[in-house]
């Protein structure tokens, strides 16, 4: 007789992203390159064409993805989307380091990287894919009110951000 089944696998957290990926193996390799990511697994339809679930683990997380599939209708990538909603955050030791391997392997700066009011050295990039990824290391310890004071700073200097469309 079998074991207990875990209810969270063995390596996993109990919140993982899901990316859906115009070109999921050439992300798994690029993700490889850019992040360090090792492949955990993968799974292709029967003829090939797709790969409907794999995962890779980047430092201690694990990151699932899948191709875009037209007959899924609402699993599009960003390149369909024009865009996306969301973005990964990587914590790592050097982020000076992993900023520039990112970038070295095709990663697009969208926030450079600086010393941020709330203690990090921070940054923005986009991968090939549309997706937004953020980097930080923490530099410094804040205390709520030295981060609203230096939040009222940074905006200050850089104007009122804007609201939402509606």
């Amino acid at each position: 007789m079998a074991g207990k089944v875990r209810a969270i696998p063995e390596g996993f957290g109990t919140l993982t992203p899901h990316l859906v990926v115009r070109g999921a193996a050439k992300a798994i390799d690029f993700y490889k390159k850019a992040f360090g990511a090792e492949e955990v697994m993968r799974m292709p339809t029967p003829d090939g064409q797709y790969i409907i679930h794999a995962t890779v683990k980047i430092g201690d997380s694990m990151l699932m993805l899948c191709d875009e599939m037209p007959q899924m209708q609402r699993w599009v990538s960003p390149a369909a989307l024009n865009g996306t909603t969301v973005a990964l955050h990587l914590h790592v030791e050097d982020v000076d380091k992993a900023f520039q391997r990112a970038v070295d392997a095709g990663c697009k700066v969208s926030f450079p990287l600086m010393d941020m009011f709330w203690g990090d050295r921070y940054g923005k990039l986009t991968d090939p894919f549309g997706h937004e990824w953020s980097m930080a290391t923490k530099v410094k310890d804040v205390t709520p009110q030295e981060a609203a004071a230096g939040a009222q700073a940074f905006f200050a200097g850089i104007g009122k951000p804007e609201a939402p469309k509606k």
